[in-house]
């Protein structure tokens, strides 16, 4: 890969896992006897990808310490939001701080990255920069979403993200993006849609759709479900 560098997002409270996240932070939560946080990073590893950096908010002490004893191949930073949580917008922005890197990939841990990811991503990667992309997200059909509950957020018109009432598309949770495009946004806490918005109406947002099965923690019945699988 291009991408060097690889951001985890594992700020966020994860409340519609209580009772679960009261005392272990969503990305910490197994399955199969796995951290789902460890499957991600299985996944960036498999890639190639050396740097990783996460952001951390809510229990952020069992974070590093699972990080501190798990030793892993790639070299892990983790960077705390502060005082307060700062959105999805506002922890990216605050990591692009720690890194050098112009363009970087994104995962939320809470979709179960399996390696069977691998080749999607190389190639939005491609697309990515064969376009000259700004922000790319990897999107996947919602029939093929495990938890039949979840919404669609977009449509996709040859891999132009757009807003309809349709909204066949999930965001995954795995996103390239160039860090010039946070610039703009001033405040220290903001989500990462309202780029996402900004960009849909330039006609500037893309999207590389997956073939994979989603699976994704959204709440504690589908954790209950998955467990099962």
């Amino acid at each position: 890969m291009k991408i060097n560098t690889a951001f985890i997002l594992c700020a966020g409270f994860g409340k519609r896992l209580n009772p679960l996240t009261l005392d272990t932070p969503k990305p910490l939560i197994k399955l199969n006897n796995i951290a789902v946080l460890e499957t991600c990073i299985n996944l960036i590893e498999s890639l190639g990808i050396q740097k990783i950096i996460l952001n951390t908010f809510y229990l952020k002490d069992q974070i590093h310490d699972f990080i501190n004893n798990k030793k892993f191949k790639s070299k892990i930073s983790i960077i705390e939001d502060g005082e307060s949580i700062l959105d999805t917008g506002g922890g990216i922005s605050n990591m692009m701080k720690h890194s050098s890197e112009d363009n970087v990939l994104i995962f939320n841990p809470d979709t179960i990255w399996k390696k069977n990811y691998f080749n999607e991503i190389i190639e939005m990667e491609n697309m990515y920069f064969s376009k000259k992309l700004k922000n790319i997200l990897l999107l996947v059909k919602k029939e093929l979403s495990f938890d039949k509950n979840l919404n669609g957020d977009f449509d996709l018109k040859e891999n132009l993200i757009i807003k309809n009432d349709e909204s066949k598309f999930i965001y995954t949770g795995c996103q390239i993006i160039n860090k010039k495009l946070l610039s703009d946004y001033k405040d220290k806490n903001f989500s990462i849609t309202n780029v996402w918005n900004d960009l849909i109406e330039k006609e500037e947002l893309y999207g590389f759709e997956t073939d994979n099965d989603f699976y994704h923690l959204t709440d504690l019945e589908t954790f209950k479900k998955l467990q099962d699988l």
